[in-house]
């Protein structure tokens, strides 16, 4: 697989030599989902730390027989299940490939070995921690502040080409209403312009 995107990820928070972008490769290894894959399901441990060089992921929980979209994980980023990677445990939610998806994964061990090798890789993953940790205070403020309707015309200005690539039923269920209901958001919206 070619690591070009990611190693353009890295160095976007990061500065690597090349003996350590070496090192980097050696540990990250490439793994295919297709879509419907699970990558995590609810109750085992999540063992690895990936990055999406192409593909789009779901996060989510079971609730009374419903599944609920927490988020969504989508081409050049680094995601994990963060507490069960983090404490070893066994997690609380699910990720599954929302389409077919090209991945490089470290597990938690050889990340470890980054961590003792690489200088600046604790300074990398603290970046992206800190990225993931902004957004998620944003969506919880969203959640608590704002109409579902508003919140997708966020998605809509911020995230349209991925709007695109995510089943009508997820998208309902990230936003907390049911699919019928964000077909009138639609319509309406459409029906604006």
């Amino acid at each position: 697989m070619d690591t070009t995107h990611f190693r353009n990820f890295i160095n976007r928070r990061v500065a690597l030599t090349d003996s350590e972008w070496a090192l980097v490769e050696r540990f990250f290894v490439p793994r295919r989902l297709k879509e419907g894959d699970f990558l995590l399901e609810e109750g085992r441990i999540c063992t690895h730390l990936y990055y999406v060089d192409k593909g789009l992921l779901r996060f989510f929980v079971w609730k009374d027989g419903v599944d609920k979209t927490k988020f969504f994980t989508f081409d050049d980023y680094l995601f994990t299940s963060q507490y069960s990677f983090s404490t070893r445990k066994p997690a609380t939610e699910n990720i599954q490939a929302i389409e077919a998806c090209s991945l490089l994964q470290i597990s938690y061990s050889d990340l470890q070995t980054l961590y003792d090798q690489i200088p600046n890789w604790r300074k990398f993953i603290q970046s992206v921690i800190q990225e993931v940790s902004h957004f998620t205070e944003e969506i919880l403020t969203e959640l608590q502040t704002e109409t579902a309707e508003n919140r997708y015309r966020r998605m809509l200005t911020e995230e349209p080409a991925m709007i695109q690539r995510i089943p009508l039923k997820y998208l309902a269920s990230y936003l907390g209403i049911a699919p019928q209901s964000l077909s009138r958001i639609r319509k309406n919206l459409t029906n604006l312009t």
